[in-house]
């Protein structure tokens, strides 16, 4: 077995060329043959004569940049955009004349947004569940580093506290009345917390500073690893290249699947979804889950059997090639 002790974290270089060997199937061509139908559909329901509702002009200005760079960012991103298309799907939230379903095409086209939202929910559940893993994933193989006494104890009754303190201030949002988009902007600013508090724990600073003057045996490697591991050009910088393309792709799929749904929910009234665009909307759900699910079980495996540490002849090695 390798002495913790010749062990450093992995680099750029290495993490490269581990994924040399796994490199992920191009999503199929009906990703962006679809965001672009989508945007074509929800361009011509702008109406230029009437300005857009707050919720559609911010969904309008999103499609309009960058996806952001950061995967879990985007895995956030997809999340909020399902739960929102869930919304939009809920009988209460459907445009008041076709919660009348005066009409047989009514009747028809309730039915299908019924089975649009069941499919929607299943991908989201598979979504919460990939990320609850990853986060225990990543604290785990910390924690395996960590003394096995008092110190590591006390580093896991932080973590406790502190999800419990952010599930209170979410709880606290929605108790308030704040939307959907509020409430993954929240999230997200507690992810970001987290990787703060690994970063801290890595450099002996913030909350954990007290703590780890205690740790006196912890490898270093560690702890040159939880501060390094999210830097901009560090390790993580070669999944976005390698693999954030395609989850950047699926993400501007999804915005326009939630901003096509949202127009045609305002323009309801006034403009009746065609056949057409039905055919192009559950075309693109479905293409949407299959592919998103195909991402997420392969990137999960891929990252999961990633290597954090190696010895530092192996790194030299790869260094040099």
């Amino acid at each position: 077995m390798v002495s913790v002790s010749s062990l450093v974290p992995i680099t750029r270089a290495f993490l490269s060329s581990y994924y040399d060997k796994h490199p992920f199937p191009p999503l199929s061509d009906d990703v962006s043959r679809l965001t672009q139908q989508l945007h074509q559909l929800s361009a011509g329901l702008q109406d230029t004569t009437r300005p857009l509702p707050e919720g559609e002009r911010y969904l309008v200005q999103e499609e309009d940049s960058q996806p952001p760079r950061i995967i879990d960012e985007n895995m956030w991103k997809n999340r909020e955009h399902i739960e929102e298309i869930i919304l939009l799907l809920e009988t209460s939230h459907w445009p008041q004349l076709l919660q009348q379903q005066s009409t047989p095409d009514d009747i028809e086209l309730a039915r299908f947004l019924k089975q649009l939202r069941e499919k929607c929910e299943l991908i989201l559940n598979i979504v919460v569940s990939i990320q609850s893993k990853n986060s225990e994933s990543v604290f785990n193989t910390v924690m395996t580093y960590m003394p096995q006494d008092f110190r590591g104890a006390l580093i896991r009754k932080h973590r406790e506290w502190s999800e419990k303190s952010k599930k209170a201030q979410v709880d606290a949002l929605i108790k308030s009345g704040g939307s959907i988009r509020d409430r993954y902007a929240l999230l997200w600013q507690q992810q970001m917390e987290r990787r703060r508090q690994l970063a801290q724990l890595g450099s002996a600073g913030g909350v954990y500073k007290t703590i780890v003057k205690y740790l006196v045996g912890v490898p270093q490697v560690l702890l040159d690893f939880v501060r390094q591991i999210n830097d901009d050009e560090g390790p993580m910088e070669e999944q976005r290249y390698r693999y954030g393309p395609s989850m950047y792709a699926l993400t501007k799929l999804v915005l326009n699947i939630h901003l096509f749904l949202s127009l045609s929910w305002w323009h309801f009234e006034d403009v009746k979804l065609q056949k057409h665009q039905l055919s192009i909307l559950e075309e693109a759900v479905n293409v949407y889950i299959s592919e998103l699910e195909r991402f997420l079980k392969f990137t999960g495996e891929v990252f999961a059997n990633s290597p954090f540490f190696v010895t530092a002849e192996e790194a030299g090695a790869i260094e040099a090639k």
